[in-house]
């Protein structure tokens, strides 16, 4: 079936207070355990009574597969040299801490937030990705620098990285799609104050 990804809104500070060795088991409870009515796109919020901690966001188009966020990473290394200056700087800055931006020496290491144990078994991840409130803040700053610019892309995507039908991120529209999924994310959670944590699943 190959990798997937849940997407968490999390409460920091709730978060903290957790022992650090039962975090994990905790936001897989919480997330995929408490959350009312399943959702195929968009937010889906704690069924349970009282103030929610966290919440999980279903991007459009993808069945929770994390292949089309990788393709997503790919569209972008073929398209961002033909892209505006200004809004590749923007969406290098919004993508990278998603890991979504390709290095020279990808760094394949769990996110390291201070948070959780080390993963004793590094080539399989605990983490997809980890953002604390300080970094959710400023993807918000890149992301609203980016997405009035991202239709300038159209062009250059259908020329440098379009893949055709039964592709993962085929064209254009859903690249676009998915990133403005990552920008509900990253909104959404700074209005909140939160942090963003990737889960494998």
């Amino acid at each position: 079936m190959g990798l997937s990804i849940t997407a968490l809104a999390v409460d920091w500070s709730r978060l903290e207070g957790i022992p650090a060795d039962e975090r994990l088991e905790r936001l897989y409870e919480d997330s995929f355990l408490e959350v009312g009515e399943e959702v195929e796109e968009g937010w889906a919020w704690p069924a349970s009574t009282g103030e929610p901690w966290c919440a999980v966001y279903e991007f459009a188009g993808t069945l929770g597969s994390y292949k089309p966020h990788f393709w997503a990473a790919e569209a972008w290394d073929d398209v961002r040299e033909f892209a505006d200056p200004a809004l590749r700087d923007a969406l290098d800055g919004f993508l990278r801490p998603l890991g979504l931006v390709r290095e020279e020496e990808p760094d394949d290491t769990e996110p390291d937030t201070g948070l959780f144990p080390g993963d004793a078994e590094p080539w399989r991840p605990e983490l997809l990705l980890a953002c604390p409130p300080g970094t959710v803040t400023e993807l918000v700053r890149r992301w609203a620098r980016a997405a009035p610019l991202l239709d300038g892309l159209r062009e250059p995507f259908g020329v440098h990285a379009a893949r055709g039908p039964g592709k993962w991120i085929s064209d254009y529209d859903e690249f676009a799609t998915l990133l403005r999924g990552w920008g509900e994310v990253m909104e959404t959670t700074g209005r909140r104050a939160w942090g963003v944590i990737g889960l494998p699943c």
